[in-house]
């Protein structure tokens, strides 16, 4: 599924106008991200949680070159799924 699609599902199920549901979506999104930016952590009850990790100093290696290299310490966004979503992907979803 597509952002595309979303839009059009949005826009299907609530009578909108595409534009006005892509313009809800773009919204939405940008809502999440400046909050995580800011270090805040988005709480949506019943969908999940959109929160910012952080990740600590460690050494890596750069294969090409057969160097060690120290990567900073960083923050990244990270999505935990609610119970109840978690729920309802397991119960409904075929693998094929």
């Amino acid at each position: 599924m597509t952002k595309a699609d979303i839009v059009a599902g949005i826009a299907e199920e609530t009578g909108l106008e595409r534009a006005e549901a892509l313009k809800a979506v773009e919204s939405f999104m940008t809502s999440i991200k400046s909050s995580l930016a800011n270090g805040q952590n988005v709480y949506l009850r019943g969908f999940g949680s959109f929160v910012v990790k952080e990740r600590a100093e460690k050494t890596g290696r750069n294969i090409s070159r057969n160097t060690t290299i120290i990567i900073p310490a960083h923050n990244i966004p990270s999505f935990k799924p609610a119970k109840t979503f978690v729920d309802e992907v397991k119960n409904k979803v075929k693998v094929k």
